[in-house]
């Protein structure tokens, strides 16, 4: 796919929405699509290559969350894989501060070199692991956002989130059709952690795939046992 091709097939998955995309904006996607294809036959960043399903699976999808960053000025994406939302997000969020971070360091090298090359600034990449991070004092309840993508179920992935989360700052759980039995169980976690469910909203991407976007608002300090280590909060998620 070429750069005008690309250019035509984005802007026209994006046309109904906000988003304001400009030619350098365009550029940087197309290159970040087109390094981590490249990359992606040494290391397994993405299962999807066509790249019109990866602009729609990968950017349009990211950016269904933009809305909710207005006003936000510091997000961290917890579990970003490939780099998403994350990158997505950046680019079109320039003068918002980014904090994007995994336990897979070879993924984050290869985000790190292509957020390089298409000149990203106000972002932070770090290999670690959220329950860590979460506990060090310059990262604990700083953020006013925390993203993630299809990162476990959402008790275990909310117990990794909320204690990032300044108060009245909101968790977005991006999720697929299968997320209300999981919104269920979830409800002791979202009270223990100190946050309030707040909404969803679902999205059909290209017409038929679904993505339901869980809003949950931190109301209060989280208690300082959260995030727990050794892998508890999915072994032994709060019930």
């Amino acid at each position: 796919m070429d750069f005008e091709e690309f250019k035509n097939f984005f802007l026209n998955q994006i046309e109904k929405s906000d988003i304001e995309i400009n030619h350098e904006n365009l550029q940087q996607f197309y290159e970040y699509m087109i390094g981590i294809l490249e990359w992606n036959d040494k290391i397994n960043l993405t299962s999807i290559t066509d790249e019109k399903m990866f602009i729609v699976k990968h950017f349009v999808d990211s950016l269904l969350i933009n809305q909710y960053l207005q006003g936000k000025e510091n997000i961290i994406d917890i579990g970003t894989g490939g780099g998403f939302p994350g990158i997505p997000l950046k680019i079109v969020n320039k003068e918002k501060k980014f904090t994007l971070i995994d336990s897979v360091n070879k993924k984050l090298n290869v985000i790190k070199e292509l957020a390089e090359k298409i000149k990203l600034n106000n972002l932070e990449i770090i290999h670690t692991r959220a329950e860590d991070l979460a506990n060090k004092k310059e990262y604990r309840e700083k953020y006013d956002v925390a993203t993630t993508r299809a990162v476990s179920n959402l008790t275990t992935i909310l117990e990794y989130m909320l204690p990032f989360l300044k108060i009245g700052g909101i968790a977005i759980c991006m999720k697929g059709p299968n997320y209300k039995e999981e919104l269920e169980n979830s409800t002791k976690a979202i009270e223990v952690l100190g946050g309030k469910f707040e909404s969803v909203k679902t999205f059909n991407l290209d017409n038929e795939l679904e993505r339901n976007i869980i809003i949950i608002r931190k109301i209060k300090n989280t208690p300082n046992k959260y995030p727990r280590g050794q892998g508890k909060p999915l072994k032994e998620p709060i019930r």
